[in-house]
């Protein structure tokens, strides 16, 4: 009896305290990593900011109209202190992951190899919104000016579908490079774009009915015109 109750009970319990007993150092390495990474993080948003401001950064993103942008986001902190504080959060971000490595622990240093290897994806869809941001706003401007130009009374809205337009098809290409519903997100901007080409389509179509129908009895009755003048 004693034997059983020793294998079924004190055995499992040994064994389970020698694994915290081997795991509290490596506990404790973690968690003086990750404090270091705090201090080192608000050490380097504090000294960017500084140098920043120092650089005239704020100034130059005045410019060049970044600032224009960030405050299109609803964002109104200034860009020097935006770009600290995003150096900032990515020392701390990587001293996490070396506090987490530091686990020893099978499961998490898997994670943490996937997440470097989907690391890429993200990156390029984050530079494809990006970009699709800043040319859905040039594209919008464009649009703007010819449809003034034009003479179109619908000119803003014009460029608005625009901006629309560029910015739901760059984020759809960002989230089939992050492989999150590829044929969901292909099916959607599909009957998106339909409907607006059909929308548009029906639109102009109803709407210039009447101008269509005048060029076309104009174009075809003169021809016929023509063609008996030739005749007699």
């Amino acid at each position: 009896m004693r034997d059983i109750i020793e294998k079924l009970l004190i055995e499992p319990i040994r064994a389970f305290g020698e694994r915290i007993v081997q795991f509290l150092p490596n506990l404790f390495s973690a968690l003086f990593i990750l404090l270091i990474g705090l201090l080192a993080a608000w050490a380097t948003r504090y000294l960017l900011a500084r140098l920043f401001r120092f650089m005239r950064l704020d100034n130059f993103s005045e410019r060049s109209g970044v600032n224009r942008i960030i405050m299109k986001g609803g964002i109104r902190e200034p860009f020097s202190v935006i770009l600290a504080q995003f150096v900032g959060c990515l020392v701390s971000f990587s001293f996490a992951i070396i506090a987490l490595n530091s686990l020893r622990v099978p499961a998490i240093e898997m994670l943490i190899e996937k997440f470097f290897l989907y690391l890429p994806n993200i990156f390029v869809a984050f530079l494809i919104i990006l970009f699709g941001y800043l040319f859905s706003n040039f594209l919008e401007r464009a649009a703007l000016i010819a449809s003034v130009n034009a003479g179109l009374r619908t000119a803003g809205t014009i460029g608005r579908l625009v901006r629309l337009f560029v910015f739901v098809f760059s984020f759809s290409v960002a989230l089939e490079q992050l492989g999150i519903g590829k044929d969901t997100v292909t099916i959607a901007f599909a009957l998106l774009f339909g409907g607006i080409v059909l929308g548009l389509s029906l639109a102009f179509g109803l709407g210039g009915k009447d101008i269509a129908k005048s060029y076309l009895e104009k174009r075809v009755f003169g021809k016929e015109k023509d063609d008996d003048i030739e005749h007699l």
